[in-house]
């Protein structure tokens, strides 16, 4: 598979992963971001969301370049 394929995918997969995680552990502690206004929990919520995003892409670069150690690609 391509390089740059295998890069785009993971990133997306990653970020969109580590986003969803981080939806869902602010569901779980009340902090809905859809929730009507915009209270200190909402914004908590949205934070949450976006650290669970960059997360996710931070692991998927390790990942891609655990496999590129290993000489996998």
């Amino acid at each position: 598979m391509h390089p740059l394929l295998i890069e785009g995918l993971s990133d997306a997969v990653g970020f969109v992963g580590g986003a969803l995680l981080g939806y869902w552990a602010g569901v779980l502690l009340g902090l809905d971001l859809f929730s009507e206004g915009y209270g200190n929990g909402q914004l908590i919520g949205i934070a949450l969301v976006g650290v669970g995003g960059g997360g996710g892409l931070h692991l998927a670069r390790r990942w891609r370049s655990a496999r590129r150690k290993k000489g996998d690609e």
